[in-house]
């Protein structure tokens, strides 16, 4: 099942807000079905009741599927990523967050910021929580905490990464955290291909199946530390080729079975 959340276009969005709310503030839900959105009642995470209104998806803005609280990000997921940036293989769970208000839609532009001169992709699968979920019991399954999958960017201020200790300020930017367009419900996490493409050029194109970690020992780990809230986002890692993004780029990242999320990345407005 396909899943969205939407603005219809005669609302204008208010882009790089640092609220998602603030800056979505006629966001709505639905299924899609065909080539059309059957909106319902509250978040993707509840009942889904329609309401009987439907939408052309040429007359809709698609916004983050959801609107979280944290997004928890996974480092190193990927055995070549690890090695290309000089890194051992972790022999636990790498997390780090992203803040709320580094999120945006699709097709809404990345910041390059100015006091960065090196920001990268890094095309991911993520996934969407469903309920909250903290400190599960060894046999208990994950599979209902789990309300769907998406595309998503961790765009990295790489230079800036590398100068800290930790990863706050180099993943922690404005922008730097594009999701969507879509969330789907049916595909198997271990068996989809994860790419990305700069002005249409394949700069990245890896597969779940050699993820280091899995979706279900990722969101186990994850329990144990911190509650994980409906509409929760874990990025599950990026595979090789993560390169550079400058103002004027199209990034896209593209995962089978969902999608493709597309963003422009414009210099800073400051």
């Amino acid at each position: 099942m396909k899943l969205c959340r939407f603005q219809p276009q005669e609302f204008d969005a208010k882009p790089l807000s640092r609220s998602t709310h603030e800056s979505h503030p006629h966001a709505r839900a639905g299924i899609i079905e065909g080539d059309k959105i059957h909106e319902i009642h509250g978040e993707l995470h509840g009942t889904r009741e329609r309401t009987g209104n439907t939408w052309p998806l040429d007359r809709i803005k698609f916004l983050p599927p959801s609107a979280p609280s944290k997004i928890v990000c996974v480092g190193r997921n990927y055995l070549e990523h690890a090695k290309e940036l000089g890194n051992d293989a972790p022999a636990q769970p790498l997390i780090f967050l992203k803040p709320p208000s580094s999120v945006i839609a699709p097709e809404e532009p990345i910041v390059h910021p100015r006091i960065s001169h090196r920001v990268d992709h890094e095309g991911e699968l993520a996934v969407i929580i469903a309920r909250r979920c903290y400190h599960l019991d060894e046999t208990e399954s994950v599979a209902p905490y789990i309300l769907g999958y998406a595309c998503l960017n961790d765009v990295t201020a790489r230079d800036l990464q590398k100068l800290d200790v930790q990863f706050t300020r180099g993943k922690g930017f404005d922008t730097f955290c594009p999701f969507g367009p879509i969330l789907e419900t049916q595909i198997d996490p271990a068996g989809v291909t994860v790419e990305t493409f700069v002005n249409g050029i394949r700069k990245q194109s890896g597969h779940t199946s050699e993820m280091i970690f899995s979706v279900d020992a990722i969101i186990r780990f994850i329990a144990q530390v911190m509650t994980l809230e409906p509409g929760d986002v874990i990025a599950t890692g990026t595979p090789s080729g993560v390169g550079p993004l400058v103002a004027g780029d199209v990034v896209e990242v593209s995962v089978g079975g969902i999608g493709t999320l597309r963003n422009p990345v414009i210099a800073t407005q400051d």
